[in-house]
């Protein structure tokens, strides 16, 4: 029989779930509302029956071995999900005891990013690497980390938070209470904020002046077309991810650092810039020794597996 585990990976609008093979075929998917639900536990009781059904369809026998989960501000050491910005549900959340209410099976939960960081090492492009760095560019800038062949969770469960390294000190407002957080300019939302700052400080033609809410995939766009400034801000949001790595690199010495997520699609406009910044600020014994990749794991596929790979490799 073949053996299973259900992947979920909970974002603040969407949670997408699935059943996956431990060669990591998905089997199928589904997906329903993180928000607009009236309380924790009315949410995790539309999800449970979501994935039921999802398993009741399955016309082959099967082991099911577990579930996996990858969630904002989640603690693999206690299974919880602890004070997420972007959640409906406040505090420290006792997330992986209420599933197993509803499932006789283990649950494991981790960062989101430590569970893509995971799918990269099982399933992607990471899979003979025993020391590298997965980093999510979306709205924010997350981190997984490995280090001597295992996922780095750190003494209290949080290890890898590269989104919240001070990149520009008394810098912008983060989300989490810092300012100048290496997120607030490497991300989608960052690099959006950094073309409203070029666009202020010059009086330069550029196609982004005609977009209203412009977003990241605007400004790659107009990068394609070879526009000024957002060329530039392109050029600048890759400085500072390319200084923040060669920090990384200087305490992790990672063989590889792949770039997940939207800004990460960018390609060239940000992977090989940021590439040369990271080898012009190396250490003489790190330089030409680290490659910046992106992530071979299928986007809308990616943090299912991560997610179902806890339940695999644990």
């Amino acid at each position: 029989m073949k053996e299973i585990a259900i992947g979920i990976d909970i974002g603040g609008t969407n949670t997408v779930f699935g059943i996956v093979d431990k060669k990591g075929n998905i089997i199928s998917k589904n997906s329903i509302l993180t928000s607009g639900h009236n309380d924790l536990q009315t949410y995790i009781n539309v999800l449970s029956t979501s994935i039921k059904d999802l398993l009741n369809n399955l016309k082959d026998e099967f082991i099911f071995k577990g579930i996996g989960i990858g969630a904002p501000n989640a603690n693999f050491h206690t299974g919880t999900i602890e004070h997420a910005a972007n959640l409906d549900w406040k505090g420290v959340l006792p997330f992986a005891d209420i599933m197993k209410e509803h499932f006789d099976v283990p649950v494991y939960l981790t960062n989101d990013a430590n569970a893509a960081a995971l799918g990269e090492k099982i399933y992607g492009g990471a899979k003979y690497m025993d020391d590298f760095i997965l980093i999510t560019l979306g709205t924010g800038l997350g981190s997984g980390i490995f280090a001597n062949g295992r996922l780095i969770y750190g003494h209290s469960g949080f290890a890898g938070e590269l989104g919240h390294i001070n990149a520009i000190p008394n810098g912008r407002l983060c989300g989490c209470g810092k300012k100048g957080c290496l997120e607030t300019y490497v991300s989608a939302k960052g690099i959006v904020n950094n073309a409203i700052d070029f666009l202020n400080s010059t009086d330069e033609d550029s196609l982004l002046r005609d977009i209203e809410n412009f977003t990241s995939k605007d400004i790659y766009e107009a990068a394609l077309k070879n526009d000024i400034i957002a060329l530039q801000v392109f050029d600048f949001t890759a400085n500072i991810l390319g200084i923040s790595l060669a920090d990384a690199v200087a305490i992790l010495n990672p063989e590889a650092i792949f770039l997940f997520g939207g800004l990460a699609n960018a390609g060239d406009f940000i992977l090989q810039p940021a590439k040369e910044y990271m080898e012009e600020n190396l250490l003489e014994v790190f330089k030409d020794k680290v490659e910046i990749l992106p992530s071979q794991l299928e986007g809308g596929n990616a943090a299912i597996l991560g997610a179902s790979a806890l339940v695999f490799t644990n």
